[in-house]
């Protein structure tokens, strides 16, 4: 197979920590975590856009210029259309993102001459993919955004290269607060809904008499911040562990106290409420990682919060 010089990602494995954050942006599915460490499984999948650069929190992905296999979009689009639907559709639409539009094409045009290869709709593929607003993506050089809609943090800033002012969960952003909290209001206690202490992963006890038989709300620390009705809403009725997948150490004991809680204090269902930065994830991988090594089976759903205190997505795992 010939092979010509293209910018192609490189991980530096001294950095990497497999925490995984990369995976789910690389929507070509060129990585993966393999004894404990993110690997580029193939040059032929990956593009060299670097969409998951901004995704990694030690800075250990970086682009070179090297000689590689020539990106096969026809390899990818193949691999992509069994993960379904919203795979394919983020895919694409990260190629127009970068104005790739003939690797566009070429997806396209798979899909339409191998339809019996997949189940859902090419015609709606088409829809989203025209609808969707390419060429958005630039490198963003101000400290600080103001913005006045739904967070931009799970865009990817291709030009970002490790966590500083380059992470998602580390830029500085500002934006106004409601307009109802600049009106005079009577001031009323609200009742907070806490039912136990402690709260962080670590110093709770699996074995405690609140865990048996809960339903089990794990947040991730800044998620109370965020949300107003936290307490009335969320946290009413449920026992709270909170902890943070990216600053905290030692979480392969949150993994094992997960176990316990599930095995022997016998929770009812576990509600995993997560920021949408993408470091915020890691809290729903290490109670999947519980879920998976436990006898008991347990519902999980997953909320994702943004910055401005709105719910974008709420689903059953």
């Amino acid at each position: 197979m010939s092979s010509n010089m293209r910018e192609i990602i490189k991980i530096d494995e001294d950095l990497c920590n497999g925490c995984g954050l990369c995976i789910p942006n690389c929507h070509e599915g060129a990585l993966r975590i393999i004894d404990n460490k993110a690997r580029l499984i193939s040059d032929l999948m990956c593009d060299g856009l670097g969409a998951c650069i901004g995704h990694c929190p030690k800075g250990a992905i970086q682009i070179e210029k090297r000689e590689a296999a020539p990106y096969d979009e026809i390899l990818v689009i193949k691999d992509m259309v069994k993960k379904g639907l919203n795979t394919v559709v983020a895919h694409l639409c990260h190629l127009k993102d970068y104005n790739e539009m003939e690797f566009v094409r070429q997806g396209v045009s798979w899909m339409s001459q191998n339809q019996d290869a997949f189940e859902f709709d090419l015609q709606e593929v088409k829809k989203v993919v025209h609808n969707h607003k390419g060429g958005t993506k630039q490198a963003e050089k101000p400290e600080e955004k103001k913005i006045n809609m739904k967070s931009s943090l799970l865009m990817d800033n291709a030009s970002s290269g490790g966590c500083g002012s380059g992470c998602p969960g580390s830029q500085n952003i500002a934006f106004d607060a409601p307009a109802e909290m600049n009106t005079p209001q009577m001031s009323t206690a609200t009742p907070s809904a806490l039912r136990q202490w402690p709260v962080q992963m670590h110093l709770l006890n699996p074995n405690a008499p609140f865990l048996r038989n809960a339903d089990l709300l794990v947040a991730a620390d800044c998620v109370a911040f965020t949300l107003g009705n936290f307490h009335s809403e969320y946290l009413q009725g449920k026992a709270l562990a909170i902890a943070c997948p990216k600053l905290d150490s030692q979480q392969q004991a949150y993994v094992d106290k997960l176990i316990m809680m599930i095995n022997e204090a016998r929770i009812n269902t576990i509600t995993v409420m997560l920021m949408e930065v993408p470091c915020c994830g890691g809290l729903l991988r290490l109670v999947q990682e519980a879920c998976l090594e436990a006898s008991r089976k347990v519902p999980v759903k997953t909320i994702t919060v943004s910055v401005q205190g709105e719910i974008l997505d709420e689903s059953w795992v």
